[in-house]
């Protein structure tokens, strides 16, 4: 069997053009690609630069309700870094950076409440 990896996540948003404009903005995702798939429907996929895995901003799962994704991790080498960087983007936390056994992470929700742990693992 081939090796298997996470290539999309889906994320969902009420609004794709508000979401899209949060995370190229404050987090500094790249547009992927963003092209129409069907009647009022919209294609809009971002990655973090340099990343192999994607989201896309979906508004279409009726299961999957605008904030109802939790815990999606973003590895970072240096949390204290990014957490200052990020903050002087706009970008706003819910809280300090805190430490676990299994490394340091803050965390922050989008626009539309879906939230995000950036974190540093323990070497």
């Amino acid at each position: 069997m081939d090796t298997l990896h996470i290539d999309v996540v889906s994320v969902p948003v009420a609004d794709q053009q508000r979401a899209k404009a949060f995370y190229m903005e404050k987090l500094g995702f790249e547009l992927v690609n963003e092209s129409p798939m069907g009647e009022g429907m919209n294609w809009v996929q971002l990655r973090p630069p340099g990343a192999a895995t994607s989201i896309t901003l979906v508004t279409w799962f009726e299961s999957m309700a605008p904030g109802s994704l939790k815990g999606i991790v973003l590895a970072c080498p240096d949390i204290h870094a990014t957490y200052d960087a990020l903050a002087a983007r706009g970008l706003r936390w819910n809280g300090p950076v805190e430490e676990q056994f299994w490394g340091t992470f803050a965390t922050f929700d989008d626009p539309d409440g879906n939230s995000w742990v950036v974190a540093q693992s323990r070497a």
